[in-house]
């Protein structure tokens, strides 16, 4: 929609300058003020058109910053309307103007009927509570300059990422995640660890969805989170320079730039970073006999370094074939080479906890990733405000290989020593066709139908040498088309929107060494509706229902993943089935002068829920049972939770944001397996868990134009079939300075302040082992940031018009 707004002053500044030719033709001055209704806030960048009922031809002007327009026109018959993205336009019928005129003030209300971007904070923010969805924007957050995606993703409200970087929403691990509108081949084949390398000065905006409508793709139970790509977006060449030091050793740069003008926008972004992310665990165990006496106990200490080097670029360019139809390609690299000395200690106790000896296994890894994706959009707008059609086609490609050399010994014993290698290859390709038309019908009816297009091909070769049980080739195959139609309208202070999605599914999983071929063939019809009720211009309620498929993928599937421990292992199950959730929210909405309060209950019904069990396998070593870890399906999850956000603003230098989350999860089901011995092992699964998490940001400006911001984070215990989790508590802070004339920033930010940022489990498989772990990812970071501007200023992204840009439900290539 930014490109409808730039065309359109394109074209009344093409009209004044022909009609300041033409001396004979009088001219008088139009003023007058936009503003919100229900606010009063002003609207900077509104558009105020004159369309002559003769020639046709445009005019007009565009308010400042405090919605005010001023602007002369040749003296005529006209139209007049006020324009501005996601609010209703304010028609003025057809009049003749002699002579100057003031036309008082114009008040624009938000569209909600199109459950568009509904903006109801009264200044930007770095979080903005939507009706339908909650946006955070990354150029405000000092706490991810220098950082990724995974820290960006970490400070969204309704938003977790654990400290294997797994992302949650509202607690849930079945989150689909896109990219500028779209899965995207640029995450590469392992979301969370492409979440770590992508850099997070590449992000625009993320925006949660937790309720998607049918125009989304179906996958994800516990929601949507769309990553929107940043572009350019002011006339002219512009851009930024960015660089970054920190401790553990990190630093890096990136620059964007672009270059704009009337018939095209060219956007770019390079970048470079090394990371050390030094993280280390421990698990304190203690084995079990058969009659329930203890064995024996372990200690096992681990030390990761994960050190990565990396390299992205980005290249795209929007044409404008014409004042109605856009083209838009982008290229995109990634590359990253890593390197992580994973070290691990075991230190073994008899049965009254007596040393009885140490070993020491090194698993010597060292990686190389490769992704390129190639995208095209063609957007064809009607002459009808919001009738358009869109085309997407999107190719990628991913290759990421991973070698590792495991020394094992025991402590004090040369002998010992054994050696053992292991090599995993992966590739994905991926191709993507989407087509999406939207039709506008009457003053608030919407239709929209379209088709997607999915289709990937995974293959993961895992090699072990000496030649080992473990070693496997995984084939994995998805092919899914989808066709959706939604329609939506509005009827006084009641609105609706209502979808129905059908997709087709053909998945293959294949493990080539074993022999085992399993093909999967489902259809599913997801339906989507959402109605909302208007009970004032400062609040509303909204009640959705949505149906949501998780495919399994990637780990979840394959039957090997790592050796680098060899008594606790994680193994893929290929049998595993997708699960279908059934999704409501009942959502209320309020704003005040200072305060914007959104809150929502919700409901989640899943069928055949992913569970990670602990199990033996039959293996020992040194006599000590290997445990397995490994998903199935379990019967059914009931999840019901309440939550609510809320931006505050107390003073012009003072502002707060807040997410409190709640919920209950119950779990519903047996599992049985046939142990080393034969015997048949059946465990129930019932299980009610009950935690919550909170998160409050606080961004105050101190003297000398001091930024300060704060974000704190707690994640409460929680229990599951074989344990729970323990609760945990952490801190970032940073400080931002700019200099320059504003030109430049300086900044400075500490990442998990206590160093307790970690993932506190307790496990218990009755008679064979309880345990007590703790994992930290990354430790605390230190990291200073420089930022340079140029041909634009650090506020110019606040002084944009707003626009449709929501990834699916608005311009799905997230173009401005």
């Amino acid at each position: 929609m930014n490109k409808k707004l730039l065309i359109a002053v394109v074209t009344l500044f093409i009209s004044l300058t022909a009609f300041a030719q033409r001396p004979e033709s009088k001219k008088i001055t139009v003023s007058g003020k936009v503003i919100e209704k229900g606010t009063d806030l002003p609207l900077e960048y509104a558009t105020i058109v004159f369309e002559n009922i003769k020639t046709k031809q445009l005019s007009g002007g565009i308010t400042d910053e405090n919605g005010v327009f001023k602007f002369e026109v040749v003296a005529g018959n006209y139209n007049v309307r006020a324009e501005y993205i996601s609010f209703k336009n304010v028609n003025i019928p057809q009049k003749e103007y002699n002579s100057d005129i003031n036309l008082g003030i114009i008040q624009m209300e938000a569209d909600v009927a199109q459950l568009k971007d509904i903006d109801i904070i009264a200044e930007k923010s770095t979080v903005e509570i939507k009706l339908d969805k909650r946006v955070y924007n990354v150029g405000k957050d000092m706490m991810v300059k220098g950082g990724t995606v995974s820290d960006v993703l970490d400070n969204v409200p309704s938003v977790t990422v654990d400290a294997e970087g797994t992302v949650a929403l509202r607690g849930n691990e079945s989150v689909k995640i896109l990219i500028d509108g779209k899965p995207s081949g640029l995450a590469g084949i392992n979301i969370a660890d492409a979440l770590k390398l992508l850099p997070a000065d590449a992000v625009e905006k993320v925006e949660v969805i937790t309720n998607p409508s049918a125009r989304y793709d179906a996958e994800g139970g516990g929601g949507i989170i769309n990553i929107v790509l940043r572009k350019g977006k002011a006339n002219g060449v512009n851009g930024s320079i960015m660089v970054n030091a920190g401790d553990p050793e990190t630093y890096g740069t990136s620059v964007n730039l672009n270059k704009k003008s009337d018939d095209y926008n060219l956007f770019s972004n390079f970048g470079y970073n090394y990371r050390n992310n030094p993280g280390n665990s421990l698990v304190d165990a203690e084995y079990f006999n058969a009659d329930g006496t203890t064995s024996r106990f372990i200690e096992e200490r681990r030390t990761n370094d994960r050190i990565s080097e990396g390299y992205n670029a980005n290249f795209g360019i929007d044409l404008n074939l014409s004042k109605s139809l856009t083209w838009t390609n982008a290229l995109t690299f990634r590359e990253n080479d890593g390197k992580n000395p994973d070290n691990v200690y075991f230190n073994y106790f008899d049965a009254s906890y007596n040393p009885t000896g140490v070993r020491n296994r090194l698993n010597d890894q060292i990686s190389d990733e490769l992704s390129m994706e190639y995208s095209s959009n063609f957007t064809k707008k009607f002459k009808k405000d919001d009738h358009k059609l869109t085309v997407d086609l999107a190719f990628s490609q991913n290759k990421e290989n991973e070698y590792a050399t495991i020394y094992d010994q025991i402590i004090g014993d040369p002998s010992s020593l054994e050696t053992q290698g292991t090599t995993n290859k992966n590739k994905q390709q991926r191709n993507l066709l989407q087509t999406d038309y939207v039709l506008p019908i009457g003053k608030s009816g919407r239709f929209e139908a379209g088709y997607r297009g999915s289709f990937q091909k995974n293959l993961t070769d895992f090699a072990v040498t000496p030649i080992s049980n473990f070693s496997n080739t995984l084939e994995y195959v998805e092919n899914v088309n989808a066709f959706y139609t939604q329609f939506g309208s509005k009827f006084n202070k009641f609105s609706y929107f209502l979808g129905l999605r059908f997709e087709d599914s053909h998945i293959e999983v294949n493990s080539l060494s074993l022999n085992n071929y399993n093909t999967k063939k489902y259809n599913n019809f997801f339906p989507s509706a959402t109605v909302n009720y208007e009970f004032s211009e400062s609040s509303s309620v909204s009640l959705s229902y949505s149906k949501r498929i998780n495919r399994p993928r990637g780990r979840f599937l394959n039957p090997v993943s790592s050796l680098s421990s060899n008594i606790n292992i994680f193994q893929g199950n290929p049998d595993i089935d997708p699960s279908l959730t059934d999704a409501i929210d009942l959502g209320y909405l309020k704003k005040w002068s200072k305060l914007t309060f959104n809150t929502s209950a919700y409901i989640n019904i899943t069928n055949d829920v992913f569970q990670f069990i602990r199990k033996e396998s039959g293996l020992f070593v040194d006599g000590v049972p290997v445990i397995l870890s490994t998903p199935i399906n379990l019967s059914k999850e009931y999840r019901a939770g309440f939550e609510f956000n809320l931006n505050y603003t107390p003073y012009k230098w003072w502002r707060l944001n807040g997410n409190f989350n709640t919920f209950r999860s119950e779990t519903q089901g047996d599992y049985s397996y046939v142990d080393y011995l034969g015997n048949t092992i059946s465990q129930n699964f019932d299980n009610v868990a009950f935690t919550w998490f909170t998160r409050i940001t606080s961004k105050i400006t101190l003297p000398y134009k001091i930024d300060w911001q704060t974000n704190a984070t707690y994640n409460a215990p929680q229990t599951n079939a074989q344990g729970k989790s323990l609760g945990v508590a952490s801190m970032n802070l940073a400080f931002s300075k700019d200099i320059l004339k504003d030109k430049a920033s300086i900044s400075l930010n500490i990442s998990d302040v206590f160093n307790s940022r970690k993932r506190i489990m307790e496990t218990n498989i009755p008679n064979v082992v309880c345990s007590y772990s703790e994992m930290q990812w990354r430790v605390r970071q230190v990291m200073v940031t420089f930022t340079y501007r140029f041909n634009k200023q650090k506020n110019e992204r606040d002084r944009q018009p707003r626009r449709d840009d929501n990834g699916g439900e608005g311009d799905f290539m997230g173009r401005p």
